[in-house]
């Protein structure tokens, strides 16, 4: 039911009373939890990534990423572009808590922006409005969030750590990684680090933390620190740290992004045969008859 919630509110409508609409998704997504759980969580290769804030890339880190990588790329090379309100901020505006985040942000291309904007649910706009858009994301914070698909991506939505349920889903299951990273990691020079604070504040999941610098002139002074396993690498505490003391670094393992839908789903597929018990596996590998399938359970199990 792709869009079921969000199409619903992309836009101001009279037709329908959206004060209770909202009110509705919110009962279903954010308290009663089971849903939006199985929507992130369920298998290992999730419906969302995680977009690089490129203006904080080093020109090191910048040859290493792929154009699909990019959500300017995605921009620039889309067949057709739509923008929507932010369907999150827009629920929660209806609930009193929305932030003062842009609403009018929410991009979709292809497909799917073609028929968004056929339907009245999105407006048309070219590239050049959509670098714009992007370049406003970037100035207030806003994490990109895409589809997680290499070829013909369909949205890219600019999230906020408050309103927005990809990064309330990051926090609330992290341990279970419910939104694919970037390729990087966010490295701390901690012994010049001053505990400012701005990093952790910025931070959409919570990631970064103050601890105790253990100073023995300065008992109270504090300096941020990485939890690693949780971490996005979006890249917006580089930009926010005052003093530049924080830089992206590489993964030790790279992040692999699907290449379209069919590939997501059958990396799902493959997520759910590898856990199963022994008899059930061999039973399901023998179903699909895959030799990529099989050297995954050779290499996991052997």
């Amino acid at each position: 039911m792709a869009g079921f919630f969000e199409f619903s509110m992309m836009r101001l409508r009279t037709d329908i009373d959206q004060k209770i609409l909202a009110e509705l998704f919110y009962q279903y997504l954010n308290v009663e939890e089971d849903f939006i759980r199985e929507l992130f969580t369920n298998g290992e290769t999730q419906l969302g990534r995680t977009f690089v804030h490129e203006p904080v890339l080093s020109f090191e880190n910048a040859l290493t990423v792929l154009d699909y990588e990019r959500a300017g790329e995605v921009i620039r090379t889309a067949k057709a572009i739509g923008v929507g309100l932010c369907y999150c901020r827009h629920r929660m505006e209806h609930l009193d808590r929305a932030c003062g985040a842009p609403m009018d942000i929410c991009l979709t291309f292809n497909t799917t922006a073609a028929s968004l904007i056929r339907h009245g649910v999105a407006r048309k706009m070219d590239a050049a409005e959509g670098m714009d858009l992007l370049q406003k994301a970037y100035d207030h914070n806003l994490v990109q969030f895409g589809e997680n698909v290499r070829d013909r991506v369909n949205f890219i939505c600019n999230c906020c750590g408050c309103c927005c349920e990809a990064m309330i889903a990051a926090r609330r299951f992290a341990l279970l990684h419910p939104v694919h990273t970037t390729n990087f990691l966010p490295e701390v020079a901690e012994n010049d680090c001053d505990g400012c604070g701005k990093c952790v504040h910025v931070c959409p999941v919570e990631a970064l933390g103050l601890v105790s610098a253990n100073h023995p002139g300065k008992p109270s002074k504090k300096k941020a620190r990485l939890n690693a396993d949780i971490c996005l690498g979006c890249g917006l505490c580089v930009k926010a740290c005052p003093k530049k003391m924080i830089k992206l670094v590489l993964r030790e393992q790279r992040v692999i992004t699907p290449v379209n839908g069919a590939h997501r789903a059958l990396a799902a597929v493959f997520g759910v045969i590898l856990g199963l018990p022994p008899l059930k596996r061999a039973l399901a590998s023998g179903q699909v008859k895959s030799r990529y399938l099989e050297t995954l359970i050779r290499r996991r199990y052997s």
